[in-house]
């Protein structure tokens, strides 16, 4: 039987970032169980990406990652423009506007998710100490006292159980582990349903990502590494979802220049439009016994900020730190492994049900406190533009405009959009060389 010190369930951006934190900062064994490897990228951009802010950078930058994700396409952007279709309000971010270090140029990143998740599972692979396990679907969790056991569907293939100190579920949103495990889960349908899809811009994106406020929720056009290219988030009523996926493309596009107010110029829809309904979900806990939660699976939120994915590796790299202090605390920590037949295997003793606890908990109340802060500011947001007559919409418009014009507020919000609140794992908060 072979054994692991962490197993990973879930081969997404979260789970393979945690996966490579954890071994950066300790001689751990990892295994990953995903069913859908690593795939090829295509000339067509990828729909579904995701605006990767700079402390999620600095995690990339810190796992040698980045540099594998640059050499595909990933797109900048300078300035935020934003604005309300229904009164006079608008923001302009932008980095010129406060002091920060030369080592930030960028307000964000817009990367396609396969161009990330490629770049992290190529890395995953050179690792001797990551074991991925692509054609196996589990069947059965069963907790000991000091273990894990993990067994798979039999009908699949012949592997023989593993066992793991911790099981991580990284599996997201309807992640199967935080159903074995029965974990309570909150639950707020936002009453939105968010299209996807790709588009060109006759007047191009100008290296800015927009947004605009309507009366049925927000539209987001995200810059591409195109000049011309920009990826769509449109969030609006699931009546309104399903009228807009009824047009053609042509009348989908004429639409959506007029609700952009045509300032990208005329809009060419260039791929298929996907859509999705948006909920809110919170786990009542990220922990369980020797079961940890990390990312969608523990937290999903409204994309109009686009934090989700942000908040999930920060995730992944405050666990890997939490494991890698409670590893150098443990003086009976054993280093040695033996390697056969190129699967890493290990007898350490690590974490015992004594130590465990604190360590989980630790992770459990820093990122509960983060995600739910998450959650309250994007149920702010969506309650602000919440169609309103009068004077409230009025007073909106003037709160937007003294926060475009007060420096400190708008230094707060910029540090908000790059990652640098609250407590950073070490590994998003500075350079690791």
């Amino acid at each position: 039987m072979q054994k692991f010190d962490i197993v990973i369930v879930g081969g997404g951006m979260v789970g393979l970032t945690l996966a490579l934190a954890i071994r950066k900062s300790t001689s751990l064994t990892v295994a990953i169980i995903e069913p859908s490897p690593m795939s090829e990228l295509t000339d067509e951009p990828e729909v579904r990406v995701s605006a990767i802010n700079a402390a999620s950078q600095q995690v990339f930058e810190n796992l040698q990652v980045w540099s594998l994700i640059q050499a595909q396409r990933s797109q900048p952007y300078q300035q935020m423009h934003i604005w309300d279709k229904a009164g006079y309000g608008q923001l302009d971010f932008s980095l010129k506007d406060v002091n920060h270090t030369p080592e930030i140029a960028q307000l964000g990143w817009i990367i396609e998710n396969k161009v990330i998740r490629n770049a992290l599972w190529t890395k995953a692979e050179q690792n001797d100490g990551i074991t991925f396990f692509t054609d196996c679907i589990i069947s059965n969790l069963s907790i000991g006292d000091n273990e894990v056991f993990i067994s798979f569907n039999s009908s699949v293939n012949n592997q023989m159980p593993i066992t793991a100190k911790l099981v991580v579920g990284a599996d997201g949103a309807h992640s199967w582990v935080k159903k074995q495990m029965d974990i309570a889960t909150t639950f707020r349908d936002y009453d939105h349903h968010a299209i996807v899809a790709t588009v060109k811009c006759s007047q191009g994106h100008s290296n800015t990502a927009w947004q605009v406020f309507l009366s049925t929720g927000p539209l987001a056009l995200l810059p591409l590494y195109q000049d011309d290219l920009c990826s769509i988030v449109w969030s609006t009523t699931p009546n309104d979802a399903k009228r807009l996926l009824a047009l053609s493309p042509e009348e989908f596009a004429k639409e959506l220049t007029a609700a952009s107010d045509g300032k990208l110029g005329k809009i060419t829809l260039v791929s298929e439009r996907f859509c999705h309904p948006l909920t809110m979900r919170f786990a009542q806990d990220f922990i369980k016994e020797r079961i940890v939660l990390v990312g969608d699976a523990a937290h999903t939120i409204h994309p109009l900020a686009g934090q989700g994915v942000n908040l999930g590796i920060l995730d992944a790299a405050a666990l890997a730190q939490i494991l890698a202090e409670q590893v150098s605390k443990d003086q009976n920590y054993n280093t040695s492994k033996l390697f056969i037949s190129n699967k890493a295997i290990t007898s350490n003793s690590w974490l015992n049900s004594t130590a465990l606890a604190p360590a989980l908990n630790q992770y459990n109340r820093w990122r509960k406190s983060d995600a739910s802060e998450m959650i309250v500011a994007m149920e702010s947001i969506k309650q602000l533009f919440t169609p309103q007559q009068g004077i409230p919409k009025l007073l909106r418009g003037l709160g937007m405009t003294l926060l475009n014009n007060i420096k400190p507020a708008k230094t707060a919000m910029i540090n908000q959009a790059l990652g640098y609140k609250g407590e950073l794992p070490e590994i998003a908060a500075k350079p690791l060389r």
